[in-house]
Formats: structure tokens, C-alpha cells, sequence
């Protein structure tokens, strides 16, 4: 398996699994473009991993226009989009205002697709190489089933998943292969923020407590890290992944196997 010489963009690239599968495409040896809003984002770490950032607001058409456009000049190919950019609000609908919905789905959903719309035709000159062009969404288990005060997160995945489907097959007969990936529970900021939040996740409870329960609440006993989901990444950009498209890749230490009323 090999994405040696392969060019790709990842937004979100400055967070948690952004910043995992950006550093395992630079050891294959991919051009990586690293889209976020700041060079530091999330983790407030150095920009020195190798990868050149854009800046990238993935709720702006003018941005997701420029970042591809970036791309071209300098390539005039994509053969890897990973849509990694999220947010997560702890809430239920009744708490939810409509500002804070609308932008779960700027960011979450419509982020995705503008993106994909304008990679979308740097992704067909990649595939006319002969080998598929691979574009990698981020769904969630939240999307295929509910953690409470999650409302407007798991719509926006639901989304995700249905849009991952549709490019698919739209896109399939270009030599583009479509796939998201569905993570569970995976140590980020984002997850360490749900520990901490008044929402489903911490409630002003002990947090060393918490994250015991999350581990043993799977059936591994621990959650995930963000380089679980680049090894995953890395498999469905690469050319061994081939016939994979249009799936919904669940990687959760088997959280959504089980039925959680029969748990001992």
C-alpha cells in the first residue's frame, strides 16, 4: 500500500484526528494541504509537521473556492479530500436556539459539501491517472444511533451519511470513490470538552470518573485514539481500498454492537 507522490487537503487538519491523519499521510509521503482556521487550531500546537496550511473556513464558499484553487495552481489535481472539520453542541432540541443549529450544519454538514463541490473536478483529473480518487467524510455512531443532549450533532451526521451516499453514486462512474468514516468515542478536544460539559457528557461531575465509565461502557474496555481513525483514513485514500465506496465505516471498539440494557 502505497500514497507516495498522492496530493491531499484535509480540513480540520489542526484538531485532534486532523492533525493524526495529516502526519500519517506525510509519512507516506503525501503533499498534504492543511485546511483549518488558524495555524495552531485546536490543540494551539506549532505549524512546523510539514504540511502547508490554507486557511479554510469550510462554512465560506469564498474559502473552499480558494483552498481548491491554491491546489490547482500548484498541482492541478486532488487525489484525496478528507472532511474532517466538526463541532459538537451539548444540547437538546428545546435548548438548542436556532443559531446554534444553523451552524452545527455550516459547519458539519454544508462544510462537507462545499468542500466536495469544489474538489469534486480536481478529483476527476486525479482519476483519470487511472487509479480512483478517494474522498472521506466524517459521520459519526451518532449518526446511526443517539447519546443524549447530542440533537443537533447527530442530525448533522445524519446528513453527512445520507450525502456519503449520494456522491457515491453520483461520482462512482468518475473514477471517485466516496466513503465516510463513523468514529465512536476517540480522545480530542472535542471528547475531553463533552467530559467537561453540562450537557450528556460531564455535568460538573469528576472527569477521571467519567472517562473510566466511557472505557468500560465498550466492550474493549477503552476508547479511541486519532490514530485509529488515520490508520483507517490512510487504508480508504489508499489504491488497496479500491472497490470501497459508498460504506460507512463504524470504528467505535464495537460501542454500538451491543445492546446497552443487557450490559453488566
Amino acid at each position: 500500500m502505497t500514497l507516495n507522490g498522492k496530493v491531499a487537503l484535509v480540513t480540520g487538519a489542526r484538531g485532534g484526528i486532523g492533525r493524526a491523519i495529516v502526519a500519517r499521510f506525510l509519512k507516506e509521503g503525501v503533499t498534504v494541504y492543511a485546511g483549518d482556521l488558524t495555524p495552531q487550531g485546536s490543540l494551539a500546537a506549532h505549524d512546523d509537521d510539514g504540511s502547508h496550511f490554507v486557511k479554510l473556513d469550510v462554512t465560506q464558499e469564498a474559502d473552499a473556492i480558494a483552498a481548491m484553487d491554491h491546489v490547482r495552481t500548484a498541482h492541478g489535481k486532488l487525489d484525496i479530500l478528507v472532511n474532517a472539520a466538526g463541532i459538537e453542541i451539548e444540547k437538546t432540541v428545546e435548548e438548542t436556539s436556532l443559531e446554534e443549529w444553523n451552524q452545527s450544519f455550516a459547519v458539519n454538514s454544508t462544510g462537507t459539501f462545499l468542500t466536495s463541490k469544489y474538489a469534486l473536478p480536481l478529483m476527476r483529473e486525479a482519476a483519470k491517472s487511472g487509479n480512483s480518487a478517494s474522498l472521506i467524510n466524517f459521520g459519526s455512531y451518532d449518526g446511526f444511533i443517539a447519546d443524549p443532549g447530542l440533537a443537533a450533532y447527530c442530525a448533522t451526521k445524519g446528513a453527512v451519511h445520507a450525502l456519503t451516499r449520494a456522491m457515491a453514486c453520483d461520482h462512482g462512474p468518475e473514477g471517485i470513490r466516496v466513503n465516510a468514516i463513523c468514529p465512536g468515542y476517540i480522545d480530542t478536544p472535542m471528547l475531553q470538552s463533552f467530559f467537561e460539559g453540562d450537557g450528556s457528557g460531564g455535568g460538573g461531575g469528576n472527569i477521571e470518573t467519567l472517562q473510566k465509565a466511557v472505557r468500560d461502557v465498550h466492550p474493549m474496555r477503552t476508547y479511541g485514539t486519532p490514530t485509529d481513525i488515520a490508520n483507517l483514513v490512510n487504508w480508504l485514500a489508499s489504491d488497496e481500498a479500491r472497490y470501497a465506496s459508498g460504506q460507512l465505516w463504524v470504528l467505535d471498539g464495537g460501542l454500538s454492537a451491543q445492546v446497552q440494557q443487557m450490559k453488566l
